[in-house]
């Protein structure tokens, strides 16, 4: 026990002593690949569980749910695997809602897949007669029929911060950091982009630019241009992205952050992946 607070000691020393001798200049390793959402609230997320909050907020939208389904949806999904789309579980317990092959949701590798898990859920929450009017962990635990059926509930708040992000009910609201390496570039990167935004959202075939390396999205409206512009930020470190805009703010990569830019009309989402190396 002993030996055990002098190596603790011993280490908050060595914390003070770099501290002092280089100051402001300490450079302290950080995590990179992070997502902020602020929408009344703020929740942190690593890239990862960023982009499927973005896909299972975005499959709520194409089945035609309301955003207390998705409130309920993420909410589920973070207690279950925190948002990670994991390979393991309890028992056959697999992907971001631990679904189970031999209880009929579907096989391994359907399971596995983020949109087919996000409308699996989706569907059986339909089925729960009046589950609109109930608290987000009752809903919860009617699709998920869990041993801690209270458990759901302490990730409401952080749900409902993230479904006011994505369905583009707060401006500039997702920021994310991406590493120095881009997980895709160019074309190829390009095109992916297109394919996940269109299966994700319902959308019909879309178009990138003459340059292959951007591509634009018409919005209706603000919100769903908001919609599109946050998926497209969220999806940045495993689609490639270094910029998205949408009317008079602009995110890029190289700064993780939204910026005021010279107004374009809010028609449209613009979006460009980096070039290939």
């Amino acid at each position: 026990m002993a030996s055990g607070v002098v190596v603790a000691v011993l280490a908050l020393l060595g914390v003070w002593f770099v501290t002092k001798q280089f100051g402001h200049h300490l450079r302290l390793p950080l995590a990179s690949r992070t997502c902020t959402v602020q929408a009344d609230g703020e929740v942190v997320l690593s890239a990862d569980q960023m982009a499927n909050a973005a896909t299972i907020a975005a499959i709520g939208v194409q089945r035609k749910m309301p955003e207390r389904a998705v409130v309920v949806a993420l909410a589920t999904a973070y207690q279950e695997s925190h948002l990670r789309n994991i390979a393991h579980g309890d028992r056959d317990s697999l992907g971001l809602f631990q679904q189970r092959p031999s209880q009929g949701w579907g096989t391994p590798e359907e399971i596995r897949d983020p949109r087919y898990a996000a409308k699996k859920f989706y569907a059986a929450l339909k089925k729960v007669k009046g589950w609109e009017k109930l608290r987000v962990t009752e809903a919860a635990q009617r699709v998920q029929r869990s041993a801690y059926p209270e458990a759901y509930e302490k990730w409401a708040d952080e749900s409902q911060v993230l479904t006011r992000a994505l369905l583009g009910n707060a401006s500039g609201a997702v920021a994310c950091t991406v590493g120095p390496t881009p997980t895709m570039r160019g074309p190829a990167a390009a095109t992916a982009l297109l394919q996940s935004l269109a299966l994700d959202w319902g959308l019909p075939e879309l178009n990138s630019a003459t340059d292959l390396t951007g591509l634009t999205v018409p919005a209706a409206d603000s919100r769903n241009g908001w919609r599109y512009a946050h998926w497209l930020v969220s999806h940045a470190d495993d689609h490639g992205v270094k910029r998205v805009r949408f009317g008079e703010l602009e995110w890029t990569a190289e700064q993780g952050t939204w910026a005021k830019v010279k107004g374009d009309p809010a028609t449209q989402v613009l979006a460009e992946v980096f070039a290939a190396a």
